[in-house]
């Protein structure tokens, strides 16, 4: 089922429910019946503590997770009615991801983490490295091309991770608790940065953390608890 698009609404999320069945023990409902709509071009900032569902939701919305029950629609489409192959494609050429552990590959540089993200791209090599270039420069690592992650600071690597989310030019960008591993410090520059970025390129960023600060930056942000939205406020509220 495809309905007619709404060219400002990206996502649309209906009566979401995701359970986990454990062997020994009860299930768990990790989501119950979210309801959810996302425009082109937010900040969405979810808040909750561990074990609230926002992680649970972000898999779902990113597509590296299926649901319980409900629908979830991307550009107008149900992303229960893609195959595997359409969701991995989906997920390699409109969905960028930052997570908290960066999953950056050691053994490369930050060039060659970036070049890796546009492996199956068609662009050209001058185009990728003049993407990369001056996505660095946006974020102040130009100096840091040639190393490696381990040779930076944390908050280096994150901001590395953030440059291989965006190489690519997705259409959203999930970020899962972006701040987690780094001082006040960092995080608050990691932050400004993502911020800019949504503002300067448009593209829809969702974001989860488990602290406050997160959403005097966001449009708008849902607070979550036992898998449901609670409450939610727009920027300046």
């Amino acid at each position: 089922m495809e309905t007619k698009p709404n060219k400002n609404l990206l996502i649309e999320v209906e009566k979401l429910t995701k359970v986990y069945s454990q062997k020994k023990a009860s299930s768990v409902k990790a989501l119950d019946g979210i309801n959810l709509k996302i425009s082109r071009g937010e900040f969405l900032a979810i808040i909750g503590r561990s074990g609230s569902g926002k992680t649970t939701l972000l898999n779902l919305i990113g597509a590296l997770d299926k649901p319980t029950s409900g629908e979830i629609r991307f550009e107008g489409k149900v992303l229960g009615e893609f195959s595997d192959r359409e969701l991995a494609t989906l997920r390699r050429e409109k969905l960028g991801f930052i997570f908290q552990a960066f999953n950056l590959l050691p053994s490369l540089t930050v060039v060659e983490n970036l070049e890796s993200a546009l492996i199956h791209s068609q662009i050209s090599k001058e185009k990728m490295k003049n993407t990369i270039m001056s996505l660095l420069d946006d974020l102040e690592l130009t100096d840091m091309s040639n190393r490696l992650p381990l040779e930076m600071s944390i908050g280096q690597q994150q901001k590395v991770a953030i440059a291989r989310a965006l190489v690519k030019n997705p259409t959203l960008i999930i970020a899962d608790e972006p701040t987690g591993e780094v001082d006040p410090i960092a995080g608050g520059e990691i932050l400004e940065k993502l911020f800019k970025l949504n503002k300067k390129s448009k593209i829809t960023l969702i974001l989860a953390s488990h602290g406050t600060s997160v959403n005097l930056k966001a449009d708008r942000t849902i607070f979550v608890k036992d898998g449901k939205i609670v409450s939610q406020k727009d920027a300046g509220y």
